[in-house]
């Protein structure tokens, strides 16, 4: 992964990477301490998700206003965007190492103006701080790792960092439920993420920079003494030969396709096996995240609570297992990317969150329509004031259920001893809703009690388990090698800002549609769109398991047809052919 792609690695690759790991601590030293930035990642894009259910119980402006959440949530992901673009140019002007750093401060610091946010603003600053840090660790710790590994045991090691991504996203789950007790709850949860950046600051100061990026900077003899601390002595000589004919290349190609950006893109836009690889690129990086996956990842305890889970700890608990599913899938990717085509993974893995999206439509439908009613008589009870508005303005208020209660933007008062029974439409005000909890009843806002909840819960988990070995994974492995070797910085730079920019769009945008749509409509929506994007990879997007770059360079030359688009050989073709 000398350009920055991803590299994939096989069974034989990951048992040759810990017998030379353990026989050489010094090359764990490099990739792990590197790797802490995948974790960094993983972690802060998946600690809002427990996080913004305590932010809404401490800022009543957050808890009214849905579009302040979804800011709160996106923000991360917008600063990745520039993060990104910029740590692309940080990382070719002055090395991957201050990369990492500058990265590490940049999580820090917005992991303390988190922690200390006395107003909501302050929180939107501190994720925008993070989203910087993440879209940087994102480009350089893979870079860092590919350019600092010995060939042989390159692809696992990189493959690792994306493990650690899910595995950072399944520890801010547990670190949520632990802190769900403890006074600050959502400061705790915020804060914790300065630790780990603040452990590899210091880690990496005691680290080199890469030796390519030192043998393009013509230090040689600095990249060649990391080289003889990686490599044995036998491999020295011939790694420092390749590592020179690798760069010699390389600036060739700058040569050729110009060093400004201006000259790169013109020359990139009129080649047509750029422009081919570019749209199946764009394509599974934009059906990656139009599946709604980050709905599921950034919002899951509220998913979770719409589907009749009111208590935000058994929320958290209950979103842990979908965490737990996604790390799970990443290793399972790992074994099969290359047993099973890119491709098909992907088709399989789309047909499968196509099913599971439809299925969370018609359970949150059922839920919706078998709401508990509302009873006049228990609203009543609390006090006129009390009472919820909209429902003491209803005219129809006989059709009124607990989900045309919360739609009103007011919480469902359960009956006690049975939450299935009628209940009270009360108005959302923290006094009120310390009225119904101390009569021992459960206080409803997001969603309603319902015999289908746990229905939900298990087809959140089989969505991601179809998501995480397929669509999770493999659109992130066809950006490595779909695109020309002098064009792929160019090509991986355009595909990644359309994930994210995806990315910002959905999560940007979900708690709106639910409002609109309810949580069944938007589950459909998804799966329509998801429809879509498997047509589209069907129609765009080429097998490339099993081939060379230069392969797939010729393959796109000629142009790609899926099989039923192909033209069937008659006889006489096929006699001409023989």
């Amino acid at each position: 992964m000398v350009d920055g792609g991803i590299v994939k690695a096989d069974k034989t690759e990951y048992t040759e990477c810990f017998r030379t790991v353990w026989t050489t601590p010094y090359i764990a030293k490099l990739a792990l301490a590197a790797a802490i930035g995948g974790l960094l990642f993983g972690y802060d894009t998946g600690v809002i998700s427990g996080a913004l259910l305590y932010i809404r119980e401490d800022f009543e402006v957050v808890d009214k206003k849905t579009w302040m959440q979804e800011t709160i949530v996106s923000m991360a992901v917008a600063g990745a965007i520039v993060g990104a673009g910029v740590g692309g140019w940080l990382n070719d002007r002055f090395g991957r190492k201050p990369s990492i750093l500058i990265a590490d401060v940049l999580f820090f610091i917005g992991a303390l103006v988190m922690a200390f946010a006395p107003a909501p603003w302050v929180i939107i600053l501190g994720r925008i701080f993070v989203g910087f840090g993440v879209g940087m660790a994102s480009m350089t710790a893979p870079l860092y790792i590919s350019e600092a590994s010995p060939a042989r045991i390159r692809g696992s090691l990189v493959s690792m960092n994306g493990l650690l991504i899910t595995g950072g996203q399944f520890m801010s789950y547990l670190i949520n439920l632990a802190f769900t007790k403890t006074p600050g709850t959502w400061r705790w949860m915020l804060g914790v993420a300065g630790v780990p950046a603040f452990i590899q600051f210091f880690l990496m100061l005691m680290l080199p920079e890469s030796p390519r990026w030192l043998y393009k900077q013509n230090r040689v003899e600095e990249a060649e003494a990391i080289l003889r601390k990686v490599y044995p002595e036998d491999e020295v000589v011939q790694e420092i030969e390749q590592l020179k004919q690798s760069v010699e290349k390389e600036r060739a190609e700058e040569e050729f396709v110009g060093k400004n950006l201006t000259s790169k893109l013109k020359r990139a836009f009129g080649d047509r096996i750029f422009r081919r690889g570019l749209i199946a690129g764009i394509t599974v990086q934009v059906a990656q995240q139009f599946v709604g996956i980050n709905t599921v990842m950034y919002y899951s305890p509220t998913i979770v609570q719409f589907a009749g889970f009111a208590s935000k700890s058994t929320a958290m608990a209950l979103s842990l297992v979908t965490s737990g599913l996604n790390a799970v899938g990443s290793i399972v990717s790992m074994f099969f990317v290359d047993r099973y085509g890119r491709r098909r993974l992907m088709m399989i893995s789309m047909v499968g969150l196509i099913s599971c999206l439809v299925a969370l439509t018609i359970v949150f439908s059922q839920a919706s329509s078998h709401a508990p009613s509302i009873s006049p008589l228990e609203s009543r009870r609390f006090g006129t004031n009390s009472t919820c508005p909209a429902f003491q303005d209803a005219k129809d208020i006989g059709k009124w259920n607990c989900m045309s209660c919360v739609r009103a933007k007011c919480g469902f008062c359960a009956h006690a001893g049975n939450e299935y029974l009628p209940g009270a439409c009360l108005a959302d005000d923290n006094a009120i809703e310390g009225k119904c909890k101390g009569e021992h009843r459960v206080y409803f806002k997001n969603g309603c009690p319902s015999k289908f909840g746990f229905l939900a819960v298990v087809f959140l988990g089989l969505y991601i388990i179809t998501y995480s070995p397929g669509m999770g994974s493999v659109p992130w492995v066809v950006n490595s090698e779909i695109y020309p070797l002098r064009y792929r910085g160019i090509g991986g730079g355009i595909a990644a800002v359309s994930n994210w920019s995806s990315n910002l769009l959905v999560s940007e945008t979900f708690l709106t549609l639910t409002e609109a749509l309810g949580s069944g409509g938007t589950f459909l929506l998804f799966a329509g769109v998801s429809s879509i994007g498997f047509i589209a990879i069907y129609l765009l997007v080429p097998e490339t398991k099993g081939l060379s770059l230069e392969e797939v360079e010729k393959m796109l030359d000629k142009g790609f047809k899926p099989g039923l688009l192909k033209k069937k050989k008659n006889a006489k073709d096929v006699e001409s052919t023989g």
